[in-house]
């Protein structure tokens, strides 16, 4: 059977389809799942245990100039790449009118159908020609979480029973980042480097400067380096400052999706901000506090572990978690 699954973007929105290809692969031996994502995301849905093949988008750069003979060119060689193979099942994972082109444009074999949403949940985007595409609209509840809407879809569109164990499928090789950070936390005799993740490309996510220091600080009286990625100079400056005066950090030097994941890999945990990186650390299962000052948590953070201590925490307050609340839960994920 061959399974093109279509989803985007974002970053933390193409983690969170993760376990639905893991999903098929259990319920469906030898499926071949290829999947469309926006080029920027490819490095990581080429991760993803199970993909056969990924096809770069650039619906983002070709809506800025529709009409160019660049935009022209571009679009010809996507769509030939797209149609290059036939698919019993085309499943839009991601609701909008972008990805029901998509879906309505990939070629299906003789008893191929295609599948979408045919409703929105909450806090989720939405729109209409997604389920008009759809062959098979199916219905969610409203009430869903990120991760578990992508489950269910494909679950209903394949006819499987969503399994109750859940995996992300994400590999990472760690020593290649090894090379790439120069990571000398057990050189120092440390217990491990955890990454402070503050970036956001929202300022309303965004944890203070004094919260910060003062959870890093914490972490070095506790035995912890404290490793601190950044994606753009506003950042790096942010970095800096966490930085400043503490014995044990590691500023990281700018680096690609693909390093980015390797290095978290490589750290002891992780805290941070709801953004990319740390749905990233969600899914290589590595012990994970989630920060949110708004209560939509229950949507993308992380999902709780069934039958042990979660080993990922989300916390939420307003208008931000307090160091002590952040601090309380690294201690239990740290034990769990």
């Amino acid at each position: 059977m061959k399974v093109l699954i279509v989803k985007l973007s974002s970053l933390g929105d193409v983690v969170h389809a993760m376990p639905a290809v893991q999903d098929i692969m259990g319920a469906l031996p030898g499926a071949q799942i290829d999947w469309v994502v926006e080029r920027g995301f490819v490095p990581l849905a080429r991760r993803c245990n199970g993909v056969h093949r990924v096809i770069a988008s650039d619906m983002r750069g070709w809506r800025k100039a529709p009409f160019s003979a660049e935009t022209r060119r571009a679009w010809h060689l996507f769509k030939a790449e797209l149609q290059q193979d036939t698919y019993d099942a085309v499943i839009d994972l991601q609701g909008l009118t972008k990805s029901a082109l998509i879906s309505w444009l990939a070629r299906l074999t003789v008893t191929g159908k295609r599948y979408g949403l045919a409703n929105q949940t909450e806090g989720s985007s939405f729109e209409a020609p997604a389920r008009w595409v759809a062959d098979v609209a199916v219905t969610l509840p409203a009430h869903s979480h990120a991760v578990t809407r992508s489950r269910e879809l494909c679950a209903q569109a394949l006819h499987y029973t969503l399994p109750f164990f859940m995996s992300f499928g994400l590999i990472a090789h760690t020593d290649k980042a090894q090379t790439a950070i120069k990571n000398v936390a057990f050189k120092r005799g440390l217990r491990g480097m955890v990454a402070l993740v503050h970036g956001t490309s929202r300022a309303d996510k965004q944890w203070p400067l004094a919260h910060w220091r003062d959870l890093a600080q914490r972490l070095n009286a506790q035995g912890f380096g404290v490793a601190l990625p950044h994606g753009n100079p506003a950042e790096a400056q942010m970095s800096k400052e966490i930085a400043q005066d503490l014995e044990h950090a590691q500023i990281w030097p700018g680096m690609s999706l693909d390093a980015l994941t390797d290095a978290l890999a490589t750290c002891a945990g992780v805290i941070g901000v709801d953004s990319g990186l740390s749905h990233i650390a969600v899914a290589l299962d590595l012990p994970h506090v989630q920060l949110y000052n708004f209560d939509t948590a229950w949507r993308t953070g992380p999902l709780a572990a069934q039958d042990a201590a979660p080993r990922q925490i989300s916390v939420f307050a307003q208008p931000t978690p307090t160091v002590d609340a952040v601090w309380q839960a690294w201690q239990d994920v740290l034990h769990a």
